[in-house]
Parts: structure tokens; sequence; C-alpha cells
């Protein structure tokens, strides 16, 4: 499986990046949200680059000029509720996509203190030989993306598979690497955090994404 860290290199993504972790400027809410769709649009864009295209010629008022757009069918899933702005900014680039949402949460199990993954909700269309990306902020165990990776899979079988989280870990990857098909899947990330606490929360990660997007729940 190929792993892709976009601060590996130096570009806007680390400016966004040290925005949204930055615990002074995270109460600017909407702030916080533009910069996760911010880091969504670079990210389709890098992605593109490795989608098909063919060549199509376009008609200008002048004369007609052939064009590469993208060839392949596109399924773009998003792990509720965390992904939704990083949703919104992969389909404001690959606006032809269709979509996917899975509804997934965790929850405490005081007796095992341990979290376990739940999924309630799923609405997708068919990913037969298409190309999947699922997009997720928060990549810190790898276990609900593993869940809604087998709950596609009732889909169809894709083409290629693109999994994108805002930051993962290693543990994630190392988790992923070992569940997901390795010649058909590209792991994307901004950025890599190497440490989990007993709650199973990214060291240093940025806090509670989905509390940040849209307030805190119960």
């Amino acid at each position: 499986m190929e792993v892709i860290n976009l601060c590996a290199q130096n570009s806007l993504v680390g400016q966004f990046m040290s925005e949204i972790r930055d615990k002074n400027l995270q109460t600017e809410r909407l702030r916080f949200r533009t910069n996760i769709q911010r880091l969504g649009q670079i990210m389709a864009y890098e992605i593109s680059k490795r989608l098909e295209y063919h060549t199509i010629e376009t008609e200008t008022p002048l004369g007609v000029k052939q064009t590469s757009v993208i060839k392949e069918q596109v399924v773009l899933t998003t792990i509720l509720r965390a992904g939704l702005p990083f949703h919104e900014g992969f389909l404001s680039y690959l606006d032809k996509s269709e979509n996917g949402f899975i509804s997934a949460y965790r929850k405490y199990l005081e007796k095992t203190n341990e979290f376990k993954i739940y999924i309630e909700y799923m609405a997708c269309p068919r990913i037969d030989n298409k190309t999947v990306l699922v997009v997720d902020p928060m990549l810190a165990t790898g276990s609900s993306m593993d869940l809604a990776f087998q709950a596609l899979m009732t889909k169809g079988q894709p083409k290629h598979i693109h999994l994108a989280s805002v930051i993962a870990t290693d543990h994630a990857i190392e988790y992923i690497s070992q569940r997901f098909p390795e010649d058909k899947t590209t792991l994307w990330t901004c950025d890599i955090d190497h440490e989990l606490n007993e709650k199973s929360y990214i060291i240093p990660g940025l806090g509670d994404c989905g509390d940040l997007l849209y307030g805190e729940k119960e």
C-alpha cells in the first residue's frame, strides 16, 4: 500500500495544518471548517493526477482544442459527521463524483476500557469498477475506516481505493495496510502523528475534530 504524506514537502498544507492544530485559533469555528475544506481541495487536486484521463475536443468561439479530462467514474464517500467539510472540499474539485455517506461513531465501554465502533447508516451507489475515495479527517486506529470499507464492499468491487485523512497515525497506517487490498489501495494524509493516548486520541493531533467543526455532543 502506498502512503503519501503531503507534509513531507513544503506547501500551503503546512500553513493550514498549523492553523487547525493551534488551540488559540480553534475557537474560530468557521476558520477551522474552511481550512478542513481547503485541505480537501488540495488533496483532491493531488489525487486527480492519479486518475485515468481521455482526450476530448472542445469547441471555442474561434476553433477546436483537444483537452484531457477525467475518464473514470469517482465515488466520493465520507464518514459522518467530521468528514463533511473535508467531503465538500473534495467535491468542489471532483464535482462530477457520485457520493456516498456512512454514519460511524465510537462508544467507550467502561467494562472493557476500550472504544467500539458502530455503523448505523449508509447511502451509496454501486462501486463496481469505479475509483472510490473514502475521506475521514482523523485516522487514529483505522477501525472506522476499516468498518466503512467493509460496508462499502456490499456495493461491489472497486477499481481502486484512495483513503484520505487530515491526520493519520503510525498505528492506523499499519492496521490499514493489513486490512485493505495492497495492490489497489493508496493512503493520502496531510500529516502523520506517532502517538495515541489511552482513549485512542491522536497525540499531538488537534482534539475532537467533530466538536471543533460543529460543537460538542452529549
